[in-house]
């Protein structure tokens, strides 16, 4: 339900589980997890999904079986958050729920028309992973992170584009191409020169 495809010094990750909207469970987040982990070599790493739907999140079953509370959610957005080269999500269509951690964790998010993201912890009664509130503050702004994670809010393509959600809209049929060629140039880089930068935007010196 995992696929990884490396060339070139880019991984690109797929979720395929795309009968089941690319719902996770523990297995699935566990193998995410040790993808990114093994990743230092990577100079770009792209994230996306099969089908229409990027993830819906927990499975169901699996989150009220304990996933919804698990750490294995914080273990994946930090080794993502941790990767030395540039990170990209490609949203082939709406990120819902837990699911926006892994997506909140990339350098770089772009999705296609039509793409919603939600994170309905409030209606659930689950907390978020702890570091995906100041993510999505920092993306977006403390009173907009709350409009999703407190209200609610399903928020719409072009919202999440105006908001700094999504940094880019393309068509289906080039959003693997266009995440390639955002990360061309750090896959062409010194590593050190994108670990560095990344460092840099951090506030890190």
């Amino acid at each position: 339900m995992i696929e990884l495809h490396q060339e070139g010094g880019t991984w690109t990750v797929t979720l395929n589980r795309p009968d089941k909207a690319n719902a996770l469970t523990e297995a699935m987040l566990t193998e995410l997890a040790e993808i990114a982990e093994a990743a230092q070599d990577a100079r770009a790493f792209i994230l996306t999904g099969a089908g229409k739907v990027f993830s819906a999140g927990a499975d169901l079953d699996a989150a009220r079986a304990g996933l919804a509370v698990s750490p294995v959610w914080e273990r994946l957005s930090g080794a993502i958050a941790a990767l030395p080269g540039l990170s990209i999500a490609a949203l082939n269509g709406t990120v819902a729920g837990g699911a926006m951690g892994m997506v909140l964790a990339c350098d770089l998010r772009i999705a296609v028309p039509g793409a919603k993201a939600f994170y309905p912890v409030m209606k659930l009664g689950f907390l978020p992973q702890p570091t995906d509130p100041p993510r999505l503050a920092a993306l977006i702004g403390p009173s907009r992170a709350k409009m999703i994670l407190m209200a609610g809010q399903k928020i719409d393509t072009e919202t999440a584009l105006g908001w700094g959600l999504f940094d880019r809209v393309v068509e289906a049929d080039t959003l693997l191409e266009t995440a390639r060629k955002l990360s061309a140039d750090t896959v062409a880089a010194d590593p050190t020169i994108a670990t560095g930068i990344k460092a840099l935007c951090k506030g890190n010196t």
